[in-house]
């Protein structure tokens, strides 16, 4: 087969199948989901709207919705069991995360050295953000992979745009729905309004994020499934998120 071509395939027909930029694909989510997690996960911030007002948003929706892009891309041009293999390396690495920043925040301090509290404060999240964010993508990664892969069955590989969307409404749902409640509910800085209000534009500004990057991730998936030579359907693929085969 030149490069360029690409033949339609069962995803249970590519059992042990190499592919060339599988790993690379992997790579960028896992980094985009630690870093988005590191540097934009609780700080809140505002942006005013005509007729409204100040609306408060999360600052880690500038790029955390792009971990969802790739998930979208993963499944789309490799199936949902290697996008389940990123989606659990992703999950290891925020709990090697979580671990290492509980363990270095707590080392004991050098004598002279000022920095503890502001260490504490940007690295030093609860365990309740910690497992709030474990659980709400692992539940909102695994959804919006399940759900992509199932309409390109339902749509026979068409209408892309269709299923990147409506799997984003529904992990990023979840998502949305899981962390915000876990995480800050009842915290004296996170009045219920306000959590409901970021809450909400998360939601609405993650799928805002998946529609604006919809040409992207058309042109991204096209040259995989070039550059890979196979169209991927998840035809008799066991959905279980219960495992990291492929």
């Amino acid at each position: 087969m030149e490069r360029g071509e690409r033949r339609a395939v069962e995803a249970r027909d590519l059992t042990g199948a190499h592919f060339r930029a599988f790993d690379i694909v992997m790579v960028a989510f896992v980094v985009v989901l630690l870093l988005s997690n590191v540097i934009g996960a609780e700080k809140r911030s505002v942006v005013p709207l005509p007729g409204i007002g100040p609306w408060p948003f999360g600052a880690g929706i500038l790029f955390f919705p792009i971990s969802y892009v790739i998930d979208d891309v993963l499944t789309e041009v490799y199936g949902y069991a290697r996008a389940r293999r990123a989606i659990w390396a992703g999950f290891a690495a925020l709990a090697f995360m979580a671990v290492m920043e509980w363990t270095v925040v707590r080392l004991p301090v050098a004598p002279g050295w000022t920095g503890q509290p502001a260490y504490e404060r940007v690295f030093g999240s609860g365990w309740r953000i910690i497992l709030a964010s474990m659980a709400a993508f692992w539940a909102g990664d695994f959804l919006n992979s399940v759900v992509l892969a199932k309409m390109k069955i339902w749509t026979r590989g068409r209408y892309l745009w269709t299923r990147t969307i409506g799997s984003t409404i529904v992990g990023e749902g979840a998502d949305s729905l899981i962390f915000y409640p876990l995480a800050f509910y009842g915290l004296a800085d996170w009045p219920a309004d306000a959590m409901l209000q970021v809450m909400l534009s998360q939601f609405v500004l993650k799928v805002g994020w998946e529609v604006v990057l919809t040409p992207v991730t058309y042109a991204v998936v096209g040259w995989l499934k070039r550059h890979e030579g196979v169209e991927v359907f998840d035809v008799g693929t066991n959905f279980t998120p219960f495992s990291a085969r492929v």
